[in-house]
C-alpha cells in the first residue's frame, strides 16, 4: 500500500499532466522502444527547439490525466512504453517531428495516437497532420497568394486606364535625369 507521500506525489504528476493536456493545442503519444540514447537526445533537442514538450510518462498516470480532460479514447493505446509530445502553440510540430523520426528510425518507435484542439485523433490523422507545413509557412503561402491577386488586379486596372487613355499611363514622378 503506497504511503500518503507517494500518493501526493503521484497526484501532483496527474495534475500537471492534466493541465498540460488541457493547454495543448496538439500532441502525439508514441511508443519509444528501441531508441538509442543518441537518437533520443537528438529527438528531444529538435522537439525542444520547436517549442514541443516531450516526456516519458507512466500509462496509469497519463490515463487518469486523459480521463480528467475527456480523452477516454486514449485508454486503448496506453500500454507498453509511452512518451507524450505536446505543443501549446504549433498544431503541426509534434506530429511532423515525431512522424519524421519514425520514418528515419529503424527502432520500434511508433505513433500510438494524438490530440488536436481538444479531440483525440488516430494514427492516420496524425500522419496527415505531419505532412502539413508549419504555421509560418502557411501564413507566407497565404500572403503570397493574396499579394499575387492584388498585383493582378493592379495590372488589370492599369490596362483599363491605358485603354481608355489611348496609350500607356505616364508616371507622375520626375525623370531620374533631372
Amino acid at each position: 500500500m503506497p504511503t500518503n507521500k507517494v500518493l501526493a506525489e503521484k497526484q501532483a504528476v496527474v495534475d500537471a499532466l492534466t493541465e498540460r493536456l488541457q493547454n495543448a493545442q496538439a500532441g502525439v503519444l508514441c511508443e519509444y522502444k528501441g531508441i538509442t540514447v543518441e537518437a533520443d537526445t537528438a529527438l528531444r533537442r529538435e522537439l525542444r527547439e520547436a517549442g514541443v514538450t516531450y516526456t516519458v510518462v507512466k500509462n496509469t498516470l497519463l490515463r487518469r490525466a486523459a480521463n480528467n480532460c475527456g480523452y477516454g479514447e486514449l485508454d486503448s493505446v496506453l500500454h507498453g512504453t509511452t512518451a507524450l509530445a505536446t505543443s501549446d502553440s504549433d498544431l503541426t510540430a509534434p506530429a511532423r517531428i515525431i512522424a519524421e523520426y519514425v520514418k528515419k528510425s529503424k527502432s520500434q518507435f511508433a505513433i500510438k495516437a494524438g490530440i488536436l484542439e481538444g479531440k483525440v485523433i488516430d494514427i492516420a490523422t496524425v500522419e496527415k497532420l505531419a505532412t502539413l507545413p508549419n504555421r509560418e509557412t502557411l501564413l507566407s503561402m497565404l500572403l503570397s497568394a493574396l499579394t499575387g491577386n492584388l498585383r493582378g488586379l493592379a495590372v488589370a486596372i492599369n490596362a483599363i486606364v491605358e485603354k481608355e487613355n489611348g496609350g500607356p499611363v505616364e508616371s507622375e514622378e520626375a525623370p531620374a535625369n533631372e
